[in-house]
């Protein structure tokens, strides 16, 4: 199970409303991989989403030693796109990349994952004009907090492991303070 997928599956599923979520989806023709993608039905859309957790390095792929973070990731949207185009032509898309964390540089640096962001977002723009959701940093932590948000709303019991927890921790808290709230009258 990869955690960072599971999510997004739980967020296209519940806030986003995909009657269809599927991970890891091989596309042979592009020869790649999609990491999440979700089709809500009576909206006529499709989420193409590429999921990077990449918690000690923030955003970070190499590729002979030498970060590649606009190579891989323009590579990746570009045969996501290409799917997209060829199968849900008639629906609206939308292409999104989560990670966590994206780490600011210094001015001048060699290594400045948000420029990174911007030139792969400047790359599937001119190449498709195709604008690229970035869901980083602040975003993610919004989106962790909506999904949060709606698991603790919920009585049943939630299928999907990280809706569980995120109901799991709603359900303590609010306990915890009626416990607390008792015992300070």
């Amino acid at each position: 199970m990869n955690i960072g997928e599971e999510l997004v599956a739980a967020y296209l599923q519940h806030i986003k409303g995909c009657e269809f979520i599927q991970q890891n989806l091989h596309t042979p023709d592009t020869q790649g991989e999609v990491d999440v993608v979700g089709i809500n039905l009576t909206e006529q859309a499709v989420y193409v989403c590429e999921v990077a957790v990449h918690l000690a390095t923030g955003l970070l792929y190499t590729k002979g030693s030498q970060p590649n973070n606009v190579g891989k990731l323009t590579e990746k949207f570009s045969r996501d796109i290409e799917y997209a185009q060829k199968y849900f032509h008639d629906y609206r898309q939308h292409f999104m990349l989560w990670s966590p964390i994206v780490r600011t540089s210094k001015a001048g640096a060699v290594l400045n994952q948000e420029r990174d962001l911007e030139d792969i977002k400047a790359n599937i723009l001119a190449n498709y004009g195709v604008t690229i959701e970035f869901v980083v940093n602040e975003d993610f932590r919004g989106r962790l907090d909506e999904l949060r948000h709606y698991a603790g709303g919920k009585t049943e019991e939630l299928k999907n492991p990280v809706l569980r927890l995120f109901q799991i921790e709603e359900m303590l808290n609010k306990h915890l303070k009626r416990r607390l709230k008792k015992a300070t009258q």
